[in-house]
């Protein structure tokens, strides 16, 4: 467990703060004291981690995000938050698996990464629809996404910047990017665009193929970059590929992250509520936290708190422009930035279920993954619709007693936010209501292990108002969506920059697509918004594949 003492005086100086401890707070905090920069990094809970951070109770470790990785640990890799950790020296130790078990309304059955048994269960489970052979479309597709993969591929985070030097850092991947310019257009357009241009019909490849999309962006596939999924085929059906599941969970994420951050300089304080960003001469300038310590940044704020909670700690004379002085257009950027902020689509919520179990008489063959559909007329996104479910003891037994399982269902970013708002967590109806929402986390446990109820010895249900709580995001979303603009189906560019100077946000509410290897990418991009390109071209050396 990671845990950092309380500092008797928290108020000191530094060059750079970082908000939050999530993954993309410390991916940016850890990559800058890498860099030589001297990096505070505050957290308001008591362990870090953000929607990674983890808990135990008697012997079980319980993970409150993110169970499915890939591309963590074997090098070289394309997934940046794999890269981060190669940066900063920090191994991470992991199981290799290449199964799932899907529970969907064609049947039950196990598919695998790294080669071509989803051929077989096609074949076996998904019948002919007018004509078209499942199995037949989905090779087709693997064809076609083969320059989409390669494309995604071709540009990684780590030599990114959006000063005039980006010629510089990006010189090495020219190559790459003539040979991609092709489809760089598809890539940056929603998938849903390439499966009509291709004419990919068949329903249940459809269906399977938004799966993916809602697994990776939180979105369908009309709101999920094609790049995204060209980089899920490229780390997923190359042959031999693997799943990695780390030793010690998502906080061995967590971990790893840490201590890249410490070892090079960097200072984690937790229990460190940020209650202001100070805004002195035109710039953020640093930070108050709750009891009146005062932590000055010479360099940079970042806050890899959401938008919506980044905004409520800034002074209303700067959210106005007020900093700007008589500069109209900085002014105006700033007014314009904040209105972008506020307007931005946020994803719905989380329901969870955290079970510890006796396992007892379960098969040793158990797998770790199970993903639940009950409907596919309703759509993927539809709340109560779709379900994951992770048994992690069953690749890594240290995180439960021996002899016992820990279980996580979770529905992924469908569980609707308004019916929770202005609940009281104390009130009957709020225990109604969690109960209610909870049951479709319990039959798609039942899937995997059907007489999970007779096995539990301890339980814990989430919803919104936890995630909310615990945390500290606004109305416990899971992050942003709505990325593509309507009007031309493409992603506005998105920087951890501001308007206001010396200010960046990074994270989910930020950046397209939540998850681990988006969120680790704009921490990426905020450190070198403050680092020299010779810095980072010598960081290219070392993490570029």
């Amino acid at each position: 467990m990671i845990r950092a003492a309380a500092a008797t005086d928290k108020s000191h100086d530094t060059e750079v703060v970082v908000i939050g401890a999530g993954i993309g707070g410390l991916c940016a905090g850890a990559l800058l004291a890498k860099y030589g920069k001297k990096v505070t990094v505050v957290e308001a809970h008591d362990v870090p981690g953000g929607a990674a951070h983890s808990w135990h109770r008697d012997g079980f470790t319980f993970e409150s995000g993110p169970s499915l990785y890939s591309g963590m640990s074997r090098w070289p890799t394309t997934n940046p938050c794999g890269q981060v950790l190669h940066a900063l020296d920090e191994p991470l130790e992991c199981v290799y698996y290449n199964t799932w078990m899907c529970h969907l309304p064609e049947g039950s059955f196990l598919t695998e990464v790294g080669n071509d048994q989803f051929i077989d269960v096609l074949e076996k489970y998904v019948d002919d629809v007018d004509g078209i052979n499942a199995a037949d479309e989905w090779r087709r597709l693997k064809e076609l996404m083969k320059p989409l993969a390669g494309a995604s591929a071709a540009l990684p985070p780590s030599a990114v910047r959006t000063d005039p030097f980006a010629a510089v850092t990006l010189a090495r991947f020219v190559p790459g990017l003539l040979k991609a310019a092709p489809v760089l257009p598809e890539i940056m357009a929603p998938y849903s665009k390439f499966l009509d241009k291709n004419e990919i019909k068949h329903p249940f490849i459809r269906n399977w193929m938004e799966v993916l999309c809602f697994l990776l962006s939180g979105a369908p596939a009309t709101g999920t970059l094609a790049a995204e999924i060209g980089y899920m085929f490229d780390d997923w059906y190359r042959p031999n590929s693997t799943l990695e599941f780390p030793v010690g969970g998502s906080e061995a994420i967590v971990g790893a992250l840490v201590r890249g951050l410490e070892k090079n300089g960097g200072r984690l304080m937790l229990k460190s509520r940020v209650e202001e960003i100070l805004v002195t001469n035109g710039r953020a300038s640093g930070i108050k936290l709750r009891g009146g310590a005062v932590i000055n940044a010479s360099a940079a704020v970042i806050s890899n708190a959401t938008v919506w909670d980044t905004l409520p700690m800034l002074p209303e004379a700067a959210k106005a422009g007020e900093h700007c002085g008589e500069d109209e257009a900085k002014r105006s950027a700033t007014r314009e930035w904040v209105k972008k902020c506020e307007d931005t689509e946020m994803c719905e919520s989380f329901m969870h279920l955290h079970l510890g179990i006796d396992a007892s008489g379960l098969p040793d063959d158990l797998e770790i993954h199970h993903i639940y559909v009950e409907d596919w007329s309703a759509g993927v996104t539809a709340p109560q619709n779709m379900v994951l479910v992770s048994i992690a003891s069953v690749l890594d037994p240290s995180l439960a007693p021996e002899g016992k399982h820990v279980i996580h269902a979770y529905t992924p970013g469908n569980e609707p936010l308004d019916i929770w708002d202005g609940l009281d967590r104390n009130s009957d109806e709020y225990k109604r209501l969690k109960e209610e929402r909870s049951q479709v986390l319990w039959r798609a446990v039942e899937k995997a292990i059907p007489d999970v109820r007779k096995r539990v010895e301890m339980s814990f249900v989430g919803t919104p108002l936890t995630q909310k709580r615990f945390q500290r995001r606004h109305r416990g979303t899971y992050g942003g969506t709505g990325w593509i603009t309507p009007e031309t189906d493409t992603v506005p560019i998105t920087t951890a920059s501001t308007p206001i100077d010396g200010l960046l946000c990074v994270g989910d509410s930020n950046f397209p697509g939540p998850g681990v290897p988006s969120v680790a990418a704009h921490g990426w991009s905020a450190a070198h918004e403050l680092t020299s390109f010779w810095e980072q071209c010598k960081m290219l050396d070392k993490v570029a594949p």
